[in-house]
């Protein structure tokens, strides 16, 4: 039965989740079941497309891609893949309408990993910020606004300057790994080789000021999905507040994190704030 291979891919989907970012699993844990799911569903999805681009360097990874494409085409159109990550990708796609251009938006930038190392100018990097985590935010809010068409247009620029934070944290912390390793730089007009004081104050502030319209659309947000989001908007908020104490030749050289014990306290403060309802 199509059933069992479902329950299958759906849980696929939450182990992929589960092995790739704890951080992130924790925050889902704290949505309403009812809508958990899919959101691992999302999560396996562009955890693939990212991999595939990010670590399998001793493979094709171009025609890796191009399979991935092809298979995730195949999935949109018949409502079914092989492939227990895009079979549930698909089901959650189709229950909520989620747009293509999503989706293709998203396509776009993770190909523009396998062919462009450096972003030169700001509408290059806004560009691949909109396709790498902007509209991965949108994709989220169509199943936390469940086809309330009013509300996800109210809550949609909020949603979208929170993926931008989140990525752009991402693109700091990981400035060693990227350029080392990937031999890629996102921020444009930025030597990163030369990471000075001043830049780095620059890249904060301007991910402070998505943080703080992000936040407008977190209060705003179905119950449901409330408490799960703020946990993961706090979560990246105390890694930009390590990045923000740590001096920039730190940060080219090494990775911050966020020590479990860390994180236990910031659940822990989150879920009493969100019970006491000051969010």
């Amino acid at each position: 039965m199509k059933s069992l291979f479902d329950t299958i891919s759906f849980e696929c989907s939450k182990n992929v989740t589960s092995a790739y970012s704890t951080s992130f699993s924790s925050a889902v844990k704290m949505l309403a079941p009812t809508i958990r799911q899919d959101i691992y569903n999302i999560y396996g999805f562009v955890r693939f497309a990212d991999e595939i681009v990010d670590s399998f360097h001793d493979y094709d990874k171009e025609n890796l891609f191009e399979m991935f494409q092809n298979d995730l085409n195949a999935a949109l159109q018949n409502k079914i893949s092989l492939n227990p990550i895009l079979n549930s990708f698909q089901h959650t796609v189709h229950k909520f309408q989620i747009p293509n251009s999503l989706i293709a938006s998203f396509m776009k930038s993770m190909k523009m990993d396998l062919i462009k190392s450096k972003y030169e100018t700001v509408a290059e990097y806004n560009e691949y910020i909109y396709g790498s985590a902007d509209v991965v935010g949108l994709m989220c809010l169509k199943v936390f606004v469940n086809g309330n068409d009013e509300k996800y247009k109210e809550l949609e620029q909020p949603a979208m300057r929170l993926g931008s934070a989140f990525q752009k944290v991402n693109f700091l912390r990981d400035l060693k790994a990227d350029y080392d390793e990937l031999n890629r730089t996102y921020f444009p007009n930025t030597d990163l080789t030369k990471l000075d004081e001043a830049s780095k104050n620059q890249i904060i502030k301007e991910i402070e000021a998505d943080f703080e319209a992000g936040y407008q659309g977190i209060v705003n947000l179905p119950l449901e999905a409330k408490f799960g989001v703020y946990t993961a908007y706090i979560y990246y908020k105390k890694l930009l507040s390590k990045l923000k104490k740590t001096p920039s030749a730190e940060i080219k050289n090494t990775r911050i994190r966020v020590s479990d014990y860390q994180k236990f306290q910031l659940f822990a403060k989150c879920y009493f704030t969100y019970k006491l309802n000051s969010i």
